[in-house]
């Protein structure tokens, strides 16, 4: 069965739904593969690496979708999306980074829009739209916990969520709702076994005179990836960053850390116990993961809720 890598509707023919080309731009009536096979893919993130404001240990390029031309470009500067494709040695990344998107938008995380497109060798690329950009050159202030925190790409790990905790006090604008946002991509990083959340996962954005958590960004299933993954948060968590409890991620961190009642907690673990039951399957279903990591993937969040739940 086909299905549509962005928007996961089935088809009956062709690469992409209707619905899905319309939600990068109702003038696009349909998209060409990407034009670089991944090989090429590598060395163009290689190459445009250093022009790129946004960098990483992960491969990614700058890209602009030409309407005319039906297709994503590269691009040095200006662009709107950033295209992340497959690596070497590291199994199906962009199927399980749009998995996990999808998966967080179900318990309410906001996250920018994104997908999966296909390229000329059939090889597949995840996309997303900067949430950093208005029209076609504008820049929305953005700094990420690293920059606030004065810590760079070499000290991203050396801090703790209940700091994370902290630099939303005094940042935010309403830190009270931030808190609420942190507390659920915290159980969510938990539960899909997503342990890079380090602190330039985390971003800060400034608009219409409001300072808050900007949409959520780089989250994947690293332990599934990363056959040597052992930790559960990026960050520690009253000292340690595996072996985490229900007392110490909800007692511990909602309610003593972050001074969420217990009545947003209950209303949180619902919803994350409902979308479990009712969304998680069948989007792990419906992924463009094989098998094998669907399986993976699936065992890990049973047995992570296991130990939240009971």
């Amino acid at each position: 069965m086909n299905r549509c890598p962005i928007t996961y509707d089935e088809l009956k023919d062709g690469f992409y739904s209707k619905k899905g080309l319309n939600l990068l731009n109702p003038a696009l009536k349909d998209l060409k593969p990407f034009p670089y096979n991944k090989a090429e893919q590598l060395a163009e993130a290689r190459k445009r690496m250093t022009k790129m404001s946004i960098q990483g240990i992960q491969p990614k390029m700058s890209a602009q979708l030409s309407i005319k031309e039906t297709c994503f470009i590269p691009v040095d500067r200006h662009g709107i999306y950033i295209l992340k494709p497959e690596i070497l040695h590291y199994p199906e990344v962009p199927q399980n980074e749009d998995l996990s998107m999808r998966i967080a938008t179900s318990v309410g995380i906001e996250v920018p829009l994104h997908g999966l497109i296909y390229a000329k060798d059939q090889s597949m690329l995840y996309f997303i739209r900067r949430f950093d950009r208005k029209g076609k050159k504008g820049k929305i202030h953005t700094e990420d916990f690293a920059q606030i925190s004065a810590k760079d790409r070499d000290t991203k790990y050396n801090y703790s969520m209940e700091k994370v905790a902290k630099l939303i006090d005094e940042y935010c604008t309403f830190p009270a709702i931030e808190k609420v946002k942190l507390f659920r991509r915290t159980l969510l990083s938990f539960l899909i076994g997503n342990e890079d959340m380090h602190l330039k996962n985390f971003s800060i954005i400034h608009e219409n005179g409001r300072i808050s958590l900007s949409p959520a960004y780089d989250i994947l299933n690293t332990w599934i990836v990363l056959s040597a993954a052992r930790e559960e948060l990026a960050l520690t968590l009253k000292g340690k960053k595996s072996n985490f409890t229900r007392k110490q991620l909800i007692n511990y961190y909602g309610k003593e850390r972050l001074k969420l009642s217990d009545k947003i907690i209950d209303k949180l673990l619902l919803q994350f116990e409902h979308s479990s039951i009712n969304i998680w399957p069948n989007l792990i279903q419906n992924s463009f993961l094989s098998s094998e990591m669907k399986e993976k993937y699936a065992d890990l969040v049973q047995e992570r809720f296991s130990r939240l739940f009971g």
